[in-house]
């Protein structure tokens, strides 16, 4: 196995790892992975370009999906806020501890700083929760199999 192989395995392993955690970008670790590949032989440009499309499509996603559900389900900006700090904290707690975390810092995000009431905040508290879940579901999906290509070529080649 060449060093670009074993670098692009690693860049698609911690692309998956960042479509989790927070502030690693996940979907972009992941392309420069398929970049590795591609200057050790294993892709074509159009499959190069093809993943860089996709790669921004879901990364643009990711930053406006949950804030456009939670404005949706009546929310402010302040419950998306909530959501990536309680996901923060939650962080330390198991990825039960991050949704959880996530779900109630949007809902005190929405009651406390934007002054919503308890159904308000509840239902922008919960169209945040989705909209970030969807988010990350989709970037884990996205670098999940941009990863699957990585050791597919390495394994056939």
């Amino acid at each position: 196995m060449e060093a670009l192989e074993v670098f692009a395995v690693i860049l698609g392993i911690l692309g998956v790892i960042g479509s989790i955690v927070p502030a690693m970008p996940g979907p972009p670790l992941s392309w420069l992975g398929i970049l590795l590949l591609y200057f050790a032989g294993g892709c074509t440009t159009t499959t190069l370009f093809i993943w860089l499309g996709v790669t921004a499509v879901v990364t643009l996603f990711d930053y406006l999906f949950p804030a456009w559900i939670a404005k949706a389900t009546g929310g402010h900006k302040e419950a998306s806020w909530g959501a990536l700090i309680g996901l923060l904290a939650g962080i330390f707690f198991t990825p039960i501890g991050m949704l959880a975390g996530a779900l109630a810092g949007a809902f005190i995000g929405e009651y406390v700083f934007a002054k919503n009431d308890e159904k308000g905040s509840v239902k922008a508290a919960l169209g945040a929760f989705l909209g970030f879940v969807l988010g990350t579901g989709i970037k884990l999906i996205v670098s999940g199999v941009m990863l699957f290509y990585i050791i597919r070529y390495i394994w056939i080649s």
